[in-house]
């Protein structure tokens, strides 16, 4: 059987592609990175777009072609039922799809003025009001989740798509020193410990720099 292939962007700069990269590893599944080149439109378009609709992250596995995060996640799902990258409840599902659907469709002025960029770190940067709003109703989701759940992930003592669909913005808010609570520091701890993230973070750092800076920063 073929090993799945999974296209992806820059580990530094790629948020989408992180989400579609760190379920296809909480699912299990064993796959070879395409990494598209820094001028590649695609990878253009994620980073300057914002979008969480184009065909990067993208998994080629068994015959199957997905691109979009939650429909990777939702394919993950259903081939790694063990991987519980759901809740088991209908109820909790329907929570953590709605979590996972507001940060796919939502969040633009956040990830317009706090784009990802792991190797970076902007002591006491200034958020602008529109993106702070977004910052707190993230911080909002977390503090509903981990207080109905338990934590330390999202939907309990594992991680699920939910905490896939949330990592970039860990970074983010470590990257631009954005003050949380400790509920929320602790949950970015757990985050960034996973071996996983890890993996991601010592890839991205050892990523050549070939983007502009100021592209990035769109």
């Amino acid at each position: 059987m073929a090993k799945a292939v999974l296209t992806i962007s820059s580990k530094n700069y790629g948020a989408w592609s992180l989400r579609g990269w760190l379920l296809a590893r909480l699912a299990g599944l064993d796959f070879t990175e395409h990494v598209i080149p820094p001028d590649d439109p695609d990878m253009k378009a994620e980073m300057l777009l914002l979008s969480a609709s184009m065909r990067v992250p993208s998994l080629r596995h068994n015959g199957v072609e997905v691109w979009d995060t939650l429909a990777i996640a939702e394919y993950l799902n259903e081939i790694k039922p063990q991987a519980k990258l759901l809740p088991a409840s209908v109820k909790d599902r329907a929570h953590c799809r709605a979590v996972c659907g507001e940060m796919h469709s939502g969040f633009a002025s956040m990830r317009g003025a706090l784009p990802m960029n792991i190797k970076a770190r902007f002591p006491g940067f200034t958020v602008w009001s529109r993106a702070q709003t977004d910052i707190d109703r993230v911080l909002a989701i977390w503090q509903e989740c981990l207080t109905r759940y338990g934590g330390p992930f999202l939907f309990g003592k594992t991680p699920t798509v939910a905490d896939a669909m949330y990592a970039p913005v860990v970074t983010r808010f470590l990257t631009y020193d954005v003050p949380v609570d400790a509920q929320a520091a602790a949950y970015c701890k757990h985050i960034m410990a996973l071996p996983a993230m890890q993996e991601w973070v010592t890839a991205a750092k050892a990523e050549p720099d070939e983007i502009d800076e100021l592209d990035a920063e769109f």
